[in-house]
């Protein structure tokens, strides 16, 4: 009888022995940082423990980071909602049926004051899942440290700002693929000179993986996405070994233990040799940082006190692969935003790998192992093939506007589901193990009235605020946008005079379009 043939979920093939061809030389901290990129890794700091929140109002989220914080969260991670993602206000037709569902709603410089109350933003980071409008939002939390007095050259965090993702795998974009890089370009360019500890790009697998895509694709479609914002920017003129240092990467932690560390451990190599491809010299201008949250499409409805063991599982892989920060999602996020206490037991999972489970004590604990080593060999080779397609096709851009990467995802998707409807992949409570509905009754659920509460004080903003100010920055913005000038400025300005999120973002479609 022919053996089982046993493969990941990239369809790599997996061996029943392993053995390896010659000996491991690499050293963590050092290029291609296959091993980490610090020398004594979690020994020296633990990885940021940094839970994802918004939702409903801003007074409603500012409870939530306060809780957080008082739980030992080390870092916020705020999420927005689709209004918020793709530049109306709350009042905007577009908007109805989705204020404060799947975030928070920020319409105003008012808003971001209200979200970080009692907040000292000099004293935490702060991880913004922001894209399209990533220059609005990212102003606003400038104009809030300036008005807290915070030295802003001091202020930390990130922002998502990878638009290349959002037209091939998640869809909150506004405006053509040319005139959002050229708006990621100008955030490079501003933050390098006056918020240089801003990491202004989180280059995101995440969302490509939540699409479908496999470990493979993920990582491919990502680093050859890295590899066009460093194009962009070296046509700028910008200095490759200063705005490289500033990039940060966000992964998506599947259930296959092994092929989620090989992965990891791959992209690490794989974007140092494309850093000095491209001329980096520097060591921390070759490095990947990266953020990493568990799989939120891993997630089952059926028997959802499951999805803690996936859970557990995903984040420990994370952390044997050497993340920077890490987000453990909720058990019931199938069927909801997380409540308070399953982001407690998110937080706590985290918590207990950390100080009890030992895997903190040594560097890179799996090195040397011939699984894990071969295994990823053979991922940086199946992802270099797919980066070489895209630089043929004339790289990341080129690739999305033709189809090509969307494509792909959709053909993994669709096998991926194919799988679990005849068990050839077993999902444990969904298609092997079955009972009756396990429930859960105490689920997150957003009152509908949210958007008149925004829409009642958006209207009060709109009487106090200095109009004639407001109008002389949306000109001003307007003029900017139509020359070459770098928009963060003239975007923070309008920001200051509490032009809304919505006011800005018309006033660019009026000069790019929308896509």
């Amino acid at each position: 009888m022919e053996d089982k043939k046993f493969v990941t979920s990239s369809g790599i093939e997996i061996n029943a022995l392993y053995t390896l061809d010659k000996p491991m030389t690499e050293t963590p901290g050092k290029f291609p940082f296959t091993r980490g990129i610090q020398k004594d890794m979690y020994r020296g700091r633990l990885w940021t423990m940094r839970q994802y929140a918004g939702f409903s109002t801003a007074e409603e989220s500012n409870k939530r980071y306060h809780y957080l914080l008082k739980q030992g969260t080390m870092g916020l991670s705020v999420a927005f909602d689709l209004p918020t993602q793709i530049g109306y206000d709350s009042d905007h037709e577009m908007a109805e049926g989705e204020v404060g569902k799947v975030g928070v709603a920020i319409d105003s410089l008012k808003d971001m004051e209200t979200l970080f109350e009692g907040i000292e933003l000099e004293k935490i980071t702060t991880s913004m899942t922001i894209n399209a409008t990533a220059s609005i939002l990212l102003s606003m939390y400038i104009a809030l440290a300036k008005k807290q007095g915070a030295d802003i050259s001091q202020i930390s965090g990130t922002i998502q700002n990878d638009i290349l993702k959002e037209y091939a795998a998640r869809g909150t974009y506004i405006y053509p693929p040319k005139s959002s890089m050229r708006i990621i370009t100008d955030i490079f360019e501003y933050c390098s000179k006056e918020v240089p500890k801003w990491n202004t790009i989180s280059i995101s697998g995440y969302h490509i993986r939540e699409a479908g895509s496999t470990a493979v694709q993920e990582l491919a479609f990502t680093l050859a996405n890295g590899k066009a914002y460093l194009n962009a920017a070296l046509e700028k003129g910008l200095d490759i070994n200063v705005f490289a240092k500033r990039l940060s990467f966000f992964f998506n932690c599947h259930n296959n233990f092994f092929e989620e560390i090989a992965k990891f451990r791959a992209a690490r190599r794989m974007w140092a040799h494309i850093t000095k491809s491209l001329g980096a010299t520097d060591e921390k201008a070759q490095m990947l940082r990266f953020h990493t949250q568990t799989g939120g499409s891993t997630l089952t409805a059926q028997q959802p006190m499951n999805n803690i063991i996936r859970v557990t599982n995903q984040a420990m892989a994370a952390v044997l692969g050497g993340t920077q920060s890490l987000h453990t999602n909720g058990f019931d996020e199938a069927l909801s935003l997380p409540t308070e206490a399953a982001a407690k037991i998110a937080l706590r999972t985290q918590q207990v790998i950390a100080f009890e489970s030992g895997v903190t004590e040594t560097v890179d604990p799996l090195a040397g192992s011939f699984f894990v080593e071969s295994l990823t060999n053979e991922i940086e080779a199946a992802a270099q093939l797919y980066i070489d397609k895209i630089d043929a096709m004339g790289g990341s851009v080129n690739a999305i506007e033709n189809g090509y990467i969307q494509n792909e995802i959709a053909d993994a998707a669709y096998t991926y589901q194919v799988e679990i409807e005849e068990a050839s992949r077993v999902i444990v409570g969904v298609n092997k193990f079955t009972q009756e509905q396990e429930g859960i009754t105490d689920t997150l659920r957003i009152d509908e009235s949210i958007r008149t509460i925004q829409t009642d004080k958006l209207n009060r903003l709109k009487e106090e605020r200095n109009n004639e100010a407001v109008a002389a920055a949306l000109f001003n913005l307007k003029k900017a946008a139509e020359s070459t000038d770098n928009l963060m400025p003239f975007i923070l300005t309008a920001v200051e005079t509490y032009a809304t999120l919505g006011e800005i973002a018309d006033v660019l479609r009026s000069v790019f379009g929308e896509y």
